[in-house]
């Protein structure tokens, strides 16, 4: 396959195989299955970070899923939780069922923030649909169907797990957008993820400025992992790869890569999207 031949480049074992949808219902996933007629959507973006934050930049989950035609849909994926709800800027792990008119949200979502006395990683609970600044989720009708399965272990490569499948797609599709979206776990290994501390009262101007705000750690397996990628942006201005996660001790935040390549190994779910929703998208500066 395009997944399997493009993973073999950067790792020395890669397997990818279509499965029926295991039940994320179960540990160590604990959140619902992904399924049929499923979308992406792309909420608002790091733009809103520079120079200086848009605080009004407030979404709901409820919304974003009724706005992209699938109410009371399962969301998963990657955003920045609500400064107002947590008091503070933060990372989102969305795990949602949205509510409707007749039914109220099912929410399991997890924050990491940065404790601002000595620099660590503080992982909670999130449970409000809100998020701020931005967004990056699969939403699905949480039916059961096939999922592709892909395996990678012992990275022999400089490109991550997410942007070795992401660059795959791109190679064999080109220009014809393909975008997937679900989770994936680091069964072994250690990982660099950061994390947004508070934001920044002095403007950042640059993606330099923007590296050096944020905190980075390295992680420990195992680390479950949930986001989306697209292959080609048509000139939306995507965030073409953006995956968050956590682990059952206390970690969790931005996904950038794995610090252990000959003891790591993947394990993730993914599905093609039919649709993708823009919304919210930044101006040009």
């Amino acid at each position: 396959t395009v997944l399997q031949d493009g993973l073999t480049k950067n790792f020395s074992h890669a397997t990818v195989t279509v499965v029926e949808c295991p039940d994320f219902r179960q540990p160590p996933w604990n959140f619902p299955a992904t399924g049929k007629n499923l979308l992406i959507v792309d909420v608002g973006g790091p733009a809103y970070l520079l120079p200086l934050p848009q605080l009004n930049k407030i979404y709901d989950m409820n919304d974003v899923a009724a706005k992209a035609d699938l109410p009371g849909g399962y969301v998963i994926g990657a955003g920045a939780g609500s400064h107002t709800s947590v008091g503070v800027n933060c990372e989102m792990i969305a795990n949602v069922c949205t509510g409707t008119e007749t039914s109220n949200p099912v929410i399991q979502s997890k924050i990491t923030k940065v404790n601002p006395e000595d620099g660590s990683c503080v992982f909670q609970d999130y449970d409000v649909c809100d998020f701020s600044l931005l967004a990056n989720c699969l939403i699905t009708e949480g039916k059961p169907g096939k999922v592709l399965k892909v395996e990678a272990s012992k990275r022999t490569g400089d490109e991550n797990f997410v942007t070795c499948m992401r660059l795959a797609l791109g190679s064999y599709y080109g220009n014809r957008a393909v975008g997937i979206g679900g989770t994936f776990m680091i069964a072994k290994g250690k990982a660099n993820f950061h994390i947004m501390p508070e934001f920044s009262k002095t403007p950042l101007n640059s993606p330099e400025e923007v590296n050096n705000w944020l905190k980075f750690y390295d992680m420990s397996a195992p680390l479950v992992c949930l986001g989306v990628l697209e292959s080609y942006d048509p000139g939306l201005d995507l965030r073409v790869e953006h995956f968050h996660g956590y682990n059952n001790h206390g970690e969790g935040g931005h996904y950038h890569y794995d610090t252990t390549p000959n003891e790591v190994e993947y394990v993730g779910y993914f599905t093609p999207a039919e649709r993708l929703y823009r919304m919210d998208r930044p101006p040009k500066l």
